[in-house]
């Protein structure tokens, strides 16, 4: 039996790492992986405590960052690293929701989370926090893009050491958007799950803490406020049908987890919401596994423009996979050509560009409300996970040239009529 953090002592409300699998119980250190049965570990929280201390008063009181919800979260400091993290806009996306023939359609838009533009920035706020009570004074990551920007940045803002890790043929955006911190930046000759592997060794090796493998535990916590605060900003109620991009698998489970949390605080009333995953189709082996009807996941390699949702072998593919068949949702995969038009009509209805991930996500929307399967009536949420500006190579080519001219008005008149002709024959072939 652990020990657990007495709460008179700090302000915790987590008392051990638990095991998924076996339920047994570990102290609550650098650790991810069962020794018994090598399940993965999470956090175990004292909710007679938490039922005490949160209220919808306590929260809105918070700051409006993740923070707010402290008590709920895997640190023990009542100082954590608050760099602005979270309350990201909940947007209702009406022309969306028209041009798709549904009705109430949300966003929540973390293509503008603080401080590097993806829902990332939680989770390392999160990690780099427990990090830091744990005595790491070096942190790193295995990362497709986002997660080392999050990591880099947030590591510079709380004075710690920083190396992270990438594959080596990643979007210039995000490798400059890390870079620019001053980190060391390894890249990989290799995809995401050799990357990631390489980092358990030197995880081992070095004694550094990595944000999403010894520090995994409290580092996919991060991801339960995505949950909370569409709860919260849909008047302290749960969506009816949340669609999600499905990447390792953890973002998906932890959304479930944090308005299951809401729910057993009395926070919310109780409902049953539907889980829909999206994956683009050159890496989707929870998606395969779904339309297989399989309860295990076959890893796959990679090969997608989508590389922030690249990983070929999901550490959580099989939770996601129970949590969208038992509350009666889908896992979805698109192509590439299909994920451009999805960041394309993100951005020409609701003015948000997103990343590959977010245009994986709308592309399988889309393809799902075709096929009958999210009603008109739902009240649906739509996370949108990442910025454009962070993968434009995704999008050049397909969205057109600006106008040249010259300074005169007779030049400008032709080129408003060309842009108008061209318009017209779009509008044409479309309704071929």
């Amino acid at each position: 039996m652990t020990q657990a953090i007495d709460p008179t002592q700090t302000a915790a409300t987590f008392t051990a790492l638990k095991c998924k699998e076996c339920g047994a119980e570990y102290e609550p250190k650098a650790l991810h992986v069962c020794e018994y049965c090598f399940g993965p570990l999470e956090v175990a929280y004292d909710y007679s405590a938490l039922s005490r201390l949160v209220t919808r008063q306590s929260i809105e009181a918070g700051p409006k960052s993740i923070w707010r919800y402290r008590p709920l979260l895997p640190v023990a400091t009542n100082n954590p690293i608050d760099v602005g993290t979270g309350f990201t806009p909940l947007v209702k996306a009406n022309r969306l929701a028209r041009r798709l023939g549904i009705k109430n359609l949300y966003i929540k838009n973390d293509a503008v989370n603080m401080p590097t533009l993806s829902f990332k920035d939680r989770v390392v706020s999160v990690a780099l926090t427990r990090a830091r009570e744990l005595g790491f004074t070096t942190v790193s990551c295995a990362s497709t893009g986002n997660l080392a920007n999050s990591t880099a940045a947030i590591a510079a803002h709380a004075g710690l050491d920083c190396c992270v890790f990438i594959p080596s043929d990643l979007e210039a955006g995000k490798v400059l958007g890390t870079l620019i911190y001053g980190p060391t930046v390894i890249a990989v000759h290799g995809n995401y799950d050799q990357v990631n592997r390489l980092c358990s060794e030197v995880a081992n090796t070095h004694g550094w803490g990595f944000v999403n493998i010894n520090l995994r535990p409290y580092y996919s916590e991060g991801s339960k406020t995505l949950g909370y605060e569409v709860a919260e900003q849909l008047g302290w109620q749960l969506p009816d049908h949340i669609v999600a991009p499905l990447a390792s698998g953890s973002l998906f489970t932890k959304i479930y987890k944090g308005f299951q949390e809401f729910v057993k605080l009395g926070l919310v009333e109780d409902k049953t919401v539907r889980f829909s995953g999206a994956q683009a189709e050159g890496c989707s082996p929870i998606a395969q596994a779904f339309r297989e009807e399989r309860d295990f996941i076959t890893p796959v390699k990679p090969n997608t423009i989508a590389k922030s949702i690249a990983i070929g072998n999901p550490a959580d593919g099989v939770y996601a996979l129970d949590i969208a068949r038992k509350t009666n949702g889908n896992i979805e995969s698109v192509n590439d050509q299909e994920v451009v038009e999805g960041i394309k009509l993100l951005a020409e209805t609701e003015g948000i560009f997103t990343e590959t991930a977010g245009g994986t996500t709308i592309a399988t929307l889309k393809k799902l409300v075709e096929a009958g399967k999210i009603d008109s009536e739902e009240t649906t949420v739509v996370y949108i996970t990442g910025n454009g500006l962070k993968t434009q190579e995704a999008v050049q080519g397909y969205i057109g040239e600006p106008l040249t001219i010259e300074p005169k008005l007779d030049s400008f008149e032709r080129a408003l009529e060309r842009s108008r002709t061209l318009d017209r024959l779009e509008w044409q072939q479309v309704l071929v």
